[in-house]
This record gives C-alpha cells, sequence and structure tokens, in this order.
C-alpha cells in the first residue's frame, strides 16, 4: 500500500472521528488489554522498546529472504493462500525499493538497489496510526515493550487499521484461512485464526516470554552461521544504550520507511 502524507492524514483523521463513539463505549476494557497475552517464564526476554536493524547487505539470495519467512509464518500459522493475490496474508515479506520507500526513488539509483528485495514486516511505531482508529482496541501497544498487538478475538473486522497504516503491514482474512494451512507443518502452540479478522506480525511476543528471538531473527543467524557471517537481523532494546542495536545505530547509517509520516518506525534499514 502506497500511501503520501496527505492521503494518510486524511485517513487517520476520518478514521478517529468515525471510532470515537466507539472508544468512549469501551473504555472500561482498556485495563484489560494486555491481560490477553501468553504468560512469560523466568527466562523472558525483556526491554523498554523493542526494535530491528535490517542489514540488506546480509542477504544475497532469495534463499535467504525466504528462510526469515517461512520461519516467520510457520511459528505462526500464517495461510498460504494464493487463489487471489488480494487474499494474500503475509506478516514478513519482500518488495522493491521503489515500493518500500516510496518518495526516494532516483533515476540515477542503483540498478542494485533498485532490484533488490526488502524485507519488510510491521513496523512497531512509536505512534502507531492503527492503535488510534481500531474502535475495539484489538490492536494496541504494549506499555512494557512498545511492541504493537493484535487480538484477533478483539477484532470486528473494520479494516480501520489497515486504512491507517501507511505500509501495508496487515492482512485481512477474507476467506477461512484454515484450509490454506500445511497441517504437516502447523505449530499446535500458536492459535489459528477465523474469517473476517486482520492478523499482522507481533515481533514474536509469545517467543519472547519463553526467553526465544523471534523465529525470523533466529533465521537469520543461521543463515550467517553457514556462511560466516554475522546475521542479517540484529534484534534488540532501543531504549539501551548498551544493546547491539543501538551499537549499530550509532556505527552505520541506516533509514527507515516513511519517517515524514511521524509514526516513528522501529524498524531500521542499512542499505
Amino acid at each position: 500500500m502506497s500511501v503520501n502524507r496527505r492521503e494518510f492524514l486524511k485517513i487517520v483523521s476520518m478514521s478517529t472521528i468515525l471510532s470515537l463513539g466507539g472508544v468512549v463505549s469501551i473504555s472500561s476494557l482498556k485495563n484489560h488489554v494486555e491481560a490477553s497475552q501468553i504468560s512469560r517464564n523466568a527466562k523472558a526476554l525483556t526491554a523498554k522498546r523493542w526494535a530491528m536493524v535490517i542489514d540488506m547487505s546480509k542477504f544475497t539470495s532469495e534463499e535467504d529472504y525466504r528462510k526469515c519467512i517461512d520461519a516467520c509464518h510457520r511459528e505462526h500459522n500464517v495461510p498460504h493462500v494464493t487463489d487471489n493475490p488480494k487474499h494474500e496474508i503475509k506478516w514478513m515479506w519482500t518488495d522493491t525499493y521503489e515500493h518500500a520507500f516510496p518518495g526516494n526513488e532516483d533515476k540515477y539509483l542503483s540498478e542494485k538497489i533498485k532490484h533488490m528485495p526488502f524485507l519488510l514486516l510491521c513496523n512497531h511505531c512509536e505512534n502507531p496510526p492503527c492503535v488510534r482508529v481500531c474502535p475495539t482496541q484489538a490492536t494496541f501497544k504494549r506499555k512494557s515493550d512498545g511492541i504493537v498487538m493484535m487480538d484477533m478475538h478483539r477484532c470486528i473486522g473494520c479494516r480501520f487499521c489497515m486504512a491507517g497504516c501507511p505500509y501495508g503491514a496487515r492482512s485481512f482474512n477474507y476467506k477461512d484461512p484454515r484450509p490454506y494451512l500445511d497441517e504437516s507443518r502447523e505449530n499446535p502452540e500458536f492459535p489459528t485464526r477465523m474469517k473476517g479478522v486482520v492478523e499482522k506480525c507481533t515481533l514474536c511476543y509469545e517467543r519472547l516470554a519463553h526467553g526465544l528471538l523471534p523465529a525470523c531473527v533466529e533465521a537469520a543467524k543461521e543463515v550467517a552461521a553457514k556462511k560466516g557471517i554475522t546475521p542479517g537481523l540484529i534484534f534488540g532494546d532501543l531504549e539501551d544504550p548498551n544493546s547491539e542495536v543501538r551499537r549499530v545505530l550509532n556505527e552505520r547509517f541506516t533509514v527507515r520507511r516513511k519517517p515524514e509520516l511521524g509514526t516513528g518506525p522501529s524498524v531500521y534499514y542499512i542499505i
């Protein structure tokens, strides 16, 4: 989804007006939202604000990207819908520079970057417009670590969040997703969804709660280990000056998607 600043502000403003009544009526639910999350064990990974750096130089083949995407989708039982491109469900995917960083195109841009597949996912924004426009608080930002969550049980399928997200990071289940799951690869530890709800990346909050890194980050580490290089996905606490994420941001020039919109993405790219 490509949205310019004017279109983006218009969508957010209209959606907020339409949802004001709903926000007031369900305010009593506000304190219970985070209760829907999984319980943490003693090994849980914690941060004040989780962030990711994607080093594009570490991904040199389609297989490298695919391993990260497959790990994410397998972990979360993401259905493989292929009969209609508009019905595709994706938590992590690739797209071109033109679509990943609209407005930054240049006719002299190198052919390598122009055609490079950029790994994309929910940006877990500091100021997430999807949270602002959701009338039921099905999508919400965790106060504890900044992850933008999605409660599929609370989602009423209005898709305001999809209109509000300027990154196209959300997918809507137009049909029952379960027939599109590979039962042999199904993860019994993660729930499947139903028709009529929105879903997206939640930074593997369920794995963090058990002391594990996000599935895509683990996959990137495996890819790097085989090549004898450092991983292309760096994950850590943006608020911790000693974290690996902060070290990389301090040493390398990075860019974010559509920073002009003021959403404050937590995903950075080294190009």
